[in-house]
């Protein structure tokens, strides 16, 4: 007897987390260094739950993407690769979305489709965190906030989309009783 998953039975979106750090597990717990409230990464489940909330504020269709918390030297190769920026940042987000009709055969035969990758190095929230004085679960909540968006289209290039960007980024944050992080 096989089994029909129909998409209404599936998350709206479903989040792979990948931990590409040396003093983490796969799974997110400490490996080789003292993890304390300044440096703590969020779990699993956190990542998920706000990558949800985010993308449940602009889009309904049920898709797939990957989180990936990495060191700064992947953020800085990243950066360097794809903005021309030769340092590491906060977070970056690389949708999936093509016009290559190649591609279509193996589209197909997914579950779901890919809405694409954050990649957030959590070197940079650490510090980001001290320095605006802000928890760094709260950071992590913002930025993951801040790469759905993007990968639902959504861009900061003028003045106008990016108060439209940071005013939707408020909006979802308030539900997890986060405070707006542009005040």
């Amino acid at each position: 007897m096989s089994a029909t998953i129909s998409l209404v039975d599936l998350p709206v979106l479903s989040v792979d987390v990948q931990f590409a750090l040396e003093a983490y597990n796969d799974d997110g717990s400490e490996a080789t260094t003292v993890v304390n409230s300044e440096n703590e990464l969020p779990t699993v489940d956190q990542l998920s739950e706000w990558a949800n909330l985010a993308y449940q504020a602009v889009r309904d269709t049920p898709t797939e993407m990957t989180i990936r918390v990495c060191e700064s030297a992947e953020s800085q190769m990243l950066n360097l690769s794809y903005r021309g920026m030769d340092k590491p940042t906060n977070v970056l987000s690389f949708p999936f979305a093509s016009d290559d009709d190649s591609f279509a055969p193996a589209m197909a035969d997914l579950e779901l489709p890919i809405l694409g990758d954050v990649v957030i190095c959590h070197a940079v929230l650490v510090h980001e965190a001290q320095q605006q004085q802000k928890s760094l679960s709260d950071h992590y909540a913002h930025m993951v906030t801040h790469g759905i968006l993007h990968l639902c289209g959504f861009d900061h290039l003028d003045d106008q989309s990016a108060h439209q960007m940071e005013s939707l980024e408020a909006t979802i944050l308030e539900r997890s009783q986060i405070a707006n992080p542009y005040q």
